[in-house]
Formats: C-alpha cells, structure tokens, sequence
C-alpha cells in the first residue's frame, strides 16, 4: 500500500509541483484582478470627469513610476520579510490607497494614491514571478509562466465588464476592487509551506540583468511601452471615438480574451526552439495589428475589436517569453533578481509610454495611439533581429 502510494505520488511530478502552486496562483487571480478593475476604473472616471488627455497620461505614468522604485526596492524587502510578509503588507497598502482613491475624486490626490498602488503592486507581482520561476525547470518554464499568463488574462477580462454592469460613477466599483485586493491575502497566506526561502542576500541588480540578457531588459521595456498603452488609453481612445461603456468594455476584453489564444502555443514552440525567433514572430504580428487599427480602423466599432483581438493575441505573449528567456540563464538562487529587473524594465517603458501616447493622442487625435505602438514594435523587431545576428545561439 505504501509502495503503491509513492509510486504515484512519483509519477506525474509536473502535477505535484503545480498543485503546490494552486495557493500562489488563486492569489494572483484576485490580485490582478482587483488591480485591473481599479486601472480601467481610474482611466474612465477621468477621461468622463473631463480630465485632460495630459493629466490622464501623468496619473498613469505615475503608477508606473511608483512601480519602478517597488521593483528596486524588493530585494532588500525579500531579504528582510521573506516572500508572504510582504506579499500581505503591501496587498494591505494597495486595498487602503483604492478606497482612498473612490472616496476622494482629485486628480492630484489620485496621483499620489497611483504612485502608492505602483510601489506595492510592482512587489506583488516580483514576488509572484520569482516564486513562479523558483519552482519550475527550463524544460516548462514558458509553459508554466503562460498558465500564469492565462491567470492573468482571464482576471483582467472579467474586471472589464464590471463597468458597464455597476457603471463607473459610485463608489461600488472601487469597494469591489478592494474586496479582491484584500481577499488576494487569504490563499497565500494560508499555504505558507509552498513558499520557497529568500536568498541569504540578494540585492537589486540590473546590470546582472543586461549581461545575462539584454534581450529580455529590452523586451520587457517594449511591452511596457506599448502594452501599458492600450490598457490604461484604451477608454480615453473609445470615448474619443463615441464608443458606448459597453462597446468599451468589449474593445478593453478583445485583446484580453485573445491573449489566451495565442498565450501557450508560444510558450510550448519558445520552449523547444530558439525563443527569440518566436519573439520576432509575436512581434511582427503586433506591429501589424497596430498598423491595421492605425490606417483602416477609423471609427468602426467591429474592426477596431477584430483589430485589437489580433493585437493582443501577438503581443500578450511577449513579456512571458522575455522573462522565459531571461531566466533560462539565471544562476541558482537569482530568479527574484531577475524577477525585478524584469519588472522595473518593463516599469520604465509603462512610464513613459502611457505619457507619450497620452501627448500624442491629445495633439493628433486617438488613432495616433497605435501609431505609437507600432513604431515602438518596429524598434523592438529591428534590435532583435540584430541580436540574432550577432549571437546566432
């Protein structure tokens, strides 16, 4: 009997190191999904209370602004806490900064409370993914990572249709957001045993980054750049174009919903070939999603969706295969260094992305915010194409 137990236990550990992880996971599904919510609901109680374009972009820069210093100061943080501690103060800060932010609507209020959210949600994430990354081989790291993406997506797509359910005017949309930052405390912090150990002493390095792959740091500032940009616009380019609440919430979901399609048959190909041809592939077919939206589009409710499901489909996948990549070459014990390296690259594009877009937008009009995206796309391709060439493997 206990010989037949063992020999199952053995026998699928792929299974048994994922059911480990089934606690980090369920917290960050409430965890994105709260943060996406309270994204959408910030840009669109804005943009409808007659914000400026400008000042729009400036509370979403500094989100990501405040992201960036999280990232570099996680690692002093891990070392100190460990990875549950700080997983729960900064949820903790992050639920207080949201009810803060429904009770008081003021744009430079909302700029301090954004930055707040930026720093605490920039360690939520660092700590999800180096504890992702510490529990998985190489062989299925992009497989494991795009079940996480997949996690992700799925959160997001939800939190988009709470607008046009509770409409974006009460307070009860950021009481919900709230609810699930909160609970996102409850699975982690009641399977403590699956929590891998923090490093004797790490530090915040992101030259260690750029040496083991400068493609990666590139990468994840690419998508910063242009992924941040529809997510936190995308309601400023709707109601620019006389979308409804509803047309809008389906233009936010479209490339949410088509980032899942995509989102494993790229990790599963990246993880039996060379990643950076699979990279170049997801981001020509970016580049021409974000030229179609651009040229043909115009106002057209149904092409403008076809065009971003295309877009999210190819460039969802990108920040996975980056971050795959990048950890293929970590050494042991150097995932949570990665992690936030990763993370702050990513950070410094989402804050000037979303600013530069939001300029643009107001000088040339909403489509100009795919012609951002693909000019940032074509650069990304082009450096990729070059590192390939000069290191062949």
């Amino acid at each position: 009997m206990g010989a037949d137990s063992d020999d199952a236990s053995r026998s699928d550990p792929h299974m048994n190191r994922l059911s480990t992880l089934v606690p980090l996971l369920a917290s960050a599904a409430l965890l994105m999904f709260g943060n996406g919510l309270q994204g959408t609901l910030i840009a669109w109680r804005a943009t409808s209370d007659g914000f400026p374009a400008w000042l729009i972009g400036l509370i979403t820069a500094a989100y990501y602004l405040g992201f960036a210093a999280g990232c570099f100061h996680f690692t002093p943080i891990l070392n100190a806490i460990g990875h549950i501690r700080a997983f729960s103060a900064m949820a903790a800060i992050a639920t207080a900064a949201i009810i803060l932010a429904g009770l008081a609507v003021d744009p430079w209020l909302w700029l301090v409370l954004r930055l707040i959210s930026g720093y605490c949600l920039a360690i939520l994430f660092a700590v999800i993914e180096s504890w992702l990354n510490a529990k998985v081989e190489n062989a299925v790291r992009a497989r494991t990572l795009s079940v996480y993406r997949y996690i992700d997506l799925s959160a997001n797509t939800a939190a988009q249709y709470f607008l046009p359910w509770f409409g974006g005017e009460s307070f009860v949309l950021f009481g919900i957001a709230a609810i699930a930052l909160s609970l996102s405390l409850t699975p982690i912090s009641l399977a403590d045993r699956s929590s891998p150990a923090a490093p004797e002493r790490i530090r915040f390095d992101l030259r260690y980054l750029w040496v083991t792959s400068p493609l990666a740091a590139v990468g994840c500032m690419a998508v910063g750049m242009t992924n941040t940009v529809y997510r936190s616009l995308g309601p400023v380019y709707c109601l620019g174009l006389g979308f409804t609440a509803e047309a809008t919430a389906w233009f936010l979901a479209a490339s949410i919903i088509s980032g899942a399609v995509l989102q494993y048959p790229f990790g599963h190909y990246s993880d039996r070939r060379d990643r950076r041809t699979v990279i170049m592939v997801a981001t020509s077919g970016g580049l021409l999603a974000s030229l179609l939206l651009f040229f043909f589009a115009g106002a057209d409710v149904f092409l403008n969706i076809a065009g971003v499901f295309l877009f999210g489909a190819f460039s969802m996948p990108l920040y996975s295969m980056c971050s795959a990549h990048a950890n293929d070459r970590a050494g042991p014990g150097d995932f949570a260094v990665i992690s936030a390296g990763l993370l702050f690259f990513w950070a410094s594009g989402a804050v000037f992305g979303p600013w530069l877009a939001a300029s643009i937008m107001g000088w040339f009009g909403p489509k100009s915010m795919f012609a951002f995206t693909a000019l940032t796309q074509a650069l990304f391709l082009a450096y990729t194409v070059t590192r390939k060439l000069q290191r062949p493997v």
